[in-house]
C-alpha cells in the first residue's frame, strides 16, 4: 500500500504542480507500484480519509467473462449472458448519471459519509463490523472528522497553498472535465495543461487507475464527475469480470476486478473487487483481501456507503 501513502502525504506546494513535480510523484508512485506484492495492511486513519482506498492495475487485455444474471423472462432457470468489464463499468456510469442528485454545497459546509465494513477472517470466525462516520471540510478551511475500522479523529485544515491530486477541495473537483477522454488525461497530466490528443501508456495506466479511484472514494461528487470516472476506467487496460454471481449487501452482484501490484498478481495476493448489482450495474462497494496489522491474520473485507449529504458542521447529519 505504499503508493496509497504517497498520495495521502503527497501536498503540493503551490498549484499548479510544477513539470519537476510531476515528474518526481510519477517517479515515486511508480517505484512504489513496482515493488513486489504483498497482501496489503489495514489501512490506517490518514490525514486525507478520502483518498485512502485506490487501485493500481496492470496492463493487460480486458477480459470478457460468463456471468449468471436474473431476467425477467418468467423461465425458473435464469439464462446466461457473456458480459464485459467496459459492459459493466458503462452500465454503473449511465445508472450514476440517472440516479445521481446535483448538490452545490458552501464552501463552509461538511461532506457526511456513512460506510459499512465488515471483516471474515479467511480461517473462519466471527464477522467483525464497523459503521464509519466521517465529515470532510468542502474547501479543506476547517476541521474534518473521521472513524475509520472504529478509529476515531481530527483531520487538520489545509494550510495555505497546500492541495492533493486528485483534488479533494469542491472548487478544484468542479474543474475537474466530465468527458472520460479528458478527465483521464487530467489526471495522468496531474493538474499541468493536459494533452487530450496524446493516448495513455501501459506505464501510465496504472497510476491513473489510481487517481480515479481516488475520486470515487467521494461519496459526494459534482455533477457528471463520478459517471465521468467509471466511463474511463472503462477503457483501462487489466480489468476484468469474474464468472459467476456473488450476493453483497442484498443485492445479487457482478464483480468487476482491479489488481494492485505489477502483472500476474492475483486476487488472493491483494487484488481488489468492486461490486456492481447484476441487473441494474449500480455500484454497491468493494471487497478485498487485507491482514490486519500486528496479526498474522487474513481477512475477506466488504465496505459499502449506507448514507452521504453535505451538512453545515461536523457532527451533523444529513
Amino acid at each position: 500500500m505504499n503508493e496509497l501513502e504517497l498520495l495521502r502525504e503527497w501536498d503540493a506546494d503551490a498549484p499548479p504542480l510544477t513539470d519537476a513535480a510531476r515528474a518526481r510523484a510519477r517517479f515515486r508512485l511508480n517505484q512504489a507500484m513496482q515493488a513486489p506484492a504483498a497482501v496489503p495492511t489495514a489501512p490506517a486513519v490518514g490525514r486525507r480519509p478520502l483518498l485512502r482506498i485506490a487501485v493500481a492495475g496492470v496492463a493487460a487485455a480486458a477480459v470478457t467473462a460468463t456471468v449468471v444474471v436474473a431476467q425477467d423472462t418468467g423461465e425458473k432457470t435464469p439464462r446466461t449472458r457473456t458480459v464485459s468489464a467496459a459492459t459493466v463499468l458503462r452500465g454503473a456510469a449511465a445508472e450514476a448519471l440517472r440516479t445521481e442528485k446535483p448538490v452545490a454545497p458552501r464552501d463552509d459546509q461538511f461532506i457526511y459519509t456513512k460506510e459499512v465494513i465488515e471483516r471474515r477472517p479467511v480461517s473462519g470466525g466471527p464477522v467483525k463490523k464497523w459503521v464509519d462516520e466521517s465529515w470532510t471540510s468542502v474547501d479543506g478551511s476547517k476541521k474534518g472528522y473521521v472513524s475509520e475500522l472504529g478509529h476515531k479523529q481530527w483531520v487538520p485544515k489545509f494550510r495555505p497553498g497546500q492541495s492533493t491530486w486528485p483534488p479533494s477541495k469542491w472548487s478544484e473537483l468542479k474543474e475537474l472535465p466530465t468527458d472520460p477522454r479528458k478527465l483521464t488525461a487530467t489526471l495522468r497530466d496531474m493538474g499541468g495543461k493536459p494533452d487530450y490528443g496524446r493516448p495513455t501508456t501501459a506505464d501510465e495506466w496504472p497510476m491513473v487507475q489510481i487517481f480515479l479511484s481516488g475520486l470515487l472514494r467521494h461519496s459526494v461528487l459534482p455533477k457528471g464527475l463520478r459517471s465521468a470516472a467509471f466511463e474511463a476506467l472503462a477503457t483501462a487496460p487489466g480489468v476484468k469480470v469474474l464468472p459467476g454471481r456473488t450476493e453483497f449487501n442484498g443485492h445479487t452482484a457482478i464483480s468487476v476486478q482491479y489488481v494492485i501490484g505489477p502483472p500476474g498478481t492475483s486476487w488472493k495476493d491483494g487484488g481488489r473487487t468492486l461490486l456492481f448489482d447484476a441487473r441494474t450495474y449500480q455500484y454497491l462497494g468493494l471487497r478485498e483481501r487485507t491482514k490486519a496489522k500486528l496479526t498474522t491474520k487474513v481477512y475477506d473485507q466488504s465496505q459499502y456507503v449506507v448514507a452521504s449529504g453535505v451538512v453545515d458542521r461536523v457532527f451533523q447529519r444529513p
